[in-house]
């Protein structure tokens, strides 16, 4: 039997149960592929991932990280949470300013903001606006109308990510969206919040796999590349996910000389022994 250490921990939000739960199986090698991927499903959340010793010199751990559908090369309430974990467990970065994670799209550098970790958002692997079968596809999956979103782009930093923009944040938390018509359509839909508020942005995250994520920080940090690359948002801004879920959702986002970073809370609820 392999015993290892297992943390839960809540992403993007003070409140325990108010944001996006994460599992992280600690010291995870002599695990499997096969046995992480069991897990994952068996965990049945958004994300669950595996810590390792790194194998590139420039990072601190390795990172892999898991949906109930298989591996992601990247993820960003799995890399809030899985740092948090980490450090809560005793880990000490090379660098005592700087985190660096290793993972499938490279090294990702994680620092903390006051109470908060964030991290740096990674490049696009593609942008551009979308084509229109796609566009056609979303609206039809909506119940929108074409005139409805009134910007587009391929936000895609490593999930697959495509976005809309809408006129307003009550028209995103109103969507109930035909999820056989959007498959396997990754799809963030964001709108713009009436001041004032705590968060300028509503954001959504459709999943492709018939379900809508409670906060999502990968989405997040492509989204903010293009709104604050497009003028279409300012350089810090917070944006809100999870309402529809009932959760309480806040991402921090701020542009840094060359770099977007993207931030959270981050809490842990739950700590204890995984057998397998």
């Amino acid at each position: 039997m392999l015993r290892r250490s297992f943390t839960q921990v809540n992403v993007f939000s003070t409140d325990p149960v108010g944001g996006n739960p994460l599992a992280v199986v600690h010291s995870a090698g002599g695990l499997s592929d096969t046995q992480m991927a069991a897990l994952a499903r068996w965990t049945n959340l958004s994300e669950t991932t595996f810590l390792l010793p790194p194998t590139d010199p420039g990072a601190d751990y390795h990172v892999r990280i898991f949906t109930p559908g298989g591996e992601l090369p990247f993820a960003g309430h799995p890399t809030l949470g899985s740092c948090h974990a980490w450090l809560e467990a005793g880990g000490k970065p090379h660098n005592p300013a700087e985190v660096v994670q290793q993972c499938g799209v490279g090294l990702v550098r994680v620092r903390r903001e006051g109470a908060r970790l964030e991290f740096a958002a990674p490049p696009l692997r593609r942008t551009g606006p979308l084509e229109p079968d796609v566009l056609a596809q979303i609206v039809r999956a909506l119940a929108l109308v074409p005139s409805d979103i009134v910007h587009h782009q391929w936000v895609d930093n490593g999930p697959g990510w495509c976005a809309v923009m809408l006129g307003s944040a009550r028209q995103v938390l109103s969507l109930t969206p035909d999820w056989a018509a959007l498959a396997p359509l990754k799809l963030g839909v964001v709108g713009p919040h009436e001041a004032p508020q705590d968060a300028a942005f509503e954001v959504r995250a459709f999943t492709g796999r018939g379900t809508e994520d409670p906060v999502t920080g990968s989405l997040n940090a492509s989204l903010a590349q293009w709104l604050i690359g497009a003028g279409l948002a300012a350089s810090s801004y917070v944006a809100a996910q999870g309402t529809a879920l009932q959760r309480a959702g806040r991402v921090y986002v701020r542009k840094n000389g060359d770099d977007i970073w993207v931030g959270g809370d981050v809490v842990c609820v739950v700590s204890g022994e995984l057998r397998l």
